[in-house]
């Protein structure tokens, strides 16, 4: 159908039909304009506040894992036999008789066995920044009292 001829089924309806067929064709208008339009751009308005928050608390986490790196960068270079003492104390004193080490070169590989998670958390916390030792491998698996057991290989500056 083109315009004209159109506009001549249109002169054809009686004003009551006219006034329907407006109507509906308002009404489907309402309907699209609201599907495609409004109701998105609400959703996303209501939605905004808590991405707004999530942001925020992922911005804040960024700027404080950046804070740790500048401090990681400005602290001095550690000697490879330095950052070893420090590797030792700090298996000494976070996870006890639960782990053993063997050294290889810049890699020491600790054998755990039984160690709480939250002694292992602190001293791979510790080992990283005191250390600079970089965990590389990991194989663990929680035992059934709770605590890991596996081995850590960590990197150690080099010599």
């Amino acid at each position: 159908m083109n315009a004209r001829e159109l506009r001549a089924r249109w002169a054809g309806l009686a004003p009551r039909e006219q006034a329907l067929v407006a109507a509906a064709t308002a009404l489907v208008a309402l309907a699209l304009l609201w599907w495609l339009a409004i109701g998105p751009a609400l959703a996303t308005l209501r939605s905004a506040d808590s991405q707004h928050r999530e942001v925020d608390t992922q911005l804040q986490q960024m700027r404080r894992l950046q804070a740790q790196a500048r401090a990681m960068q400005a602290q001095p270079k550690l000697s490879h036999d330095e950052a070893m003492r420090q590797l030792e104390a700090a298996i000494r004193q976070q996870l006890g008789v639960s782990a053993r080490y063997a050294i290889a070169g810049d890699r020491v590989t600790v054998t755990l066995t039984n160690t709480p998670a939250n002694a292992l958390a602190q001293w791979l916390s510790q080992v990283r920044t005191n250390a600079r030792a970089i965990p590389g491998e990991a194989r663990l698996s929680r035992n059934a009292s709770g605590g890991w057991d596996g081995s850590l290989v960590m990197t150690l500056p080099p010599r």
